[in-house]
């Protein structure tokens, strides 16, 4: 019995949800919405919502994808695809994060600067469309790890419904499920500054190589999976679930990497965990958890 109640709460709650994102996205839908997406799982909820909204205003919603090379190539490919699948006018604007020297020495703070940038240039587009609402899909777990880039959001004025509902990771899945979303199971895929340890300079050329040195493993093992550079010595995490499908293809793996430059290859006993590389600071690890929020 507890069960069965534990599930109908479950349900209960996802519902409420569901119905809280859809009032919010009918305020915003009165006017046309410009919304940052990256074609992962939370910003194509937000769009998903929006766009059904907007069929009831007549208004419009723009999906502007940023083609930077600190994400992989494949993002934008996927961004086109399911902007088309969901409704919104998809744009893109092209950027190189690395032409800032303070975002390319990797400092602490870099994800503040980074969206700074980004969502400065999102805003201009939007202010050129006459457009007042720009939103974003931070959700409630992010509110909660290592995001200075969020306090750019906020001085720009950015909307994060996701985060102002409540909205976790989790309930996003479920919701991107439950409405049909291609993407909803998808893994996030972060910035690719965020494989290496901050100090370290930012170099398109490795960032590159640890990019080709992931999606090869992804090939062969399930899952999250982030190759993490300290020097000479590759980090790789893998879901601890995936742990015996990489020894049983660590020599093709081991072999392939070495290949591609790197040196040492090393499995992280840990697992994959979201935003390892931010242990130590502020306090940071005691919220890292294990809960796979993407970084």
């Amino acid at each position: 019995m507890n069960t069965v109640n534990n599930s109908y709460s479950v349900m209960s709650s996802l519902d409420h949800m569901k119905k809280c994102l859809e009032v919010r996205m009918e305020q915003l839908a009165k006017e046309d919405i410009c919304l940052a997406f990256s074609g992962g799982v939370d910003s194509s909820l937000l769009l998903k919502t929006a766009a059904d909204a907007a069929v009831h205003t007549g208004r419009k919603v723009y999906a502007v994808t940023f083609d930077s090379c600190l994400h992989p190539s494949c993002d934008l490919e996927i961004a086109r695809r399911v902007a088309g699948e969901l409704g919104g006018i998809h744009e893109v604007i092209t950027v190189d994060e690395l032409e800032q020297e303070a975002i390319k020495n990797n400092p602490v703070n870099r994800c503040y600067l980074c969206k700074r940038h980004l969502f400065s240039k999102l805003a201009e587009l939007a202010e050129a469309r006459g457009i007042r609402y720009i939103l974003d899909g931070t959700n409630e777990d992010d509110m909660h790890v290592y995001r200075p880039g969020i306090q750019a959001l906020k001085e720009l004025g950015i909307i994060s419904p996701l985060a102002e509902l409540h909205i976790t990771k989790a309930q996003v899945k479920a919701l991107a499920s439950e409405y049909g979303i291609s993407v909803a199971s998808r893994p996030s895929t972060p910035c690719m500054a965020t494989r290496l340890p901050y100090g370290a300079v930012l170099d398109y050329e490795v960032l590159g190589r640890i990019g080709e040195g992931e999606a090869y493993v992804r090939t062969l093992v399930p899952g999250n999976v982030r190759l993490r550079l300290h020097g000479d010595i590759v980090r790789l995490e893998l879901d601890p679930g995936a742990f015996e499908v990489f020894m049983k293809c660590r020599e093709e793996i081991v072999s392939r990497l070495k290949e591609m430059g790197f040196v040492y290859i090393t499995l992280d006993a840990e697992g994959f965990r979201s935003g390892s590389m931010d242990v130590g600071l502020n306090g940071a690890a005691d919220r890292l958890g294990r809960d796979g929020l993407g970084k």
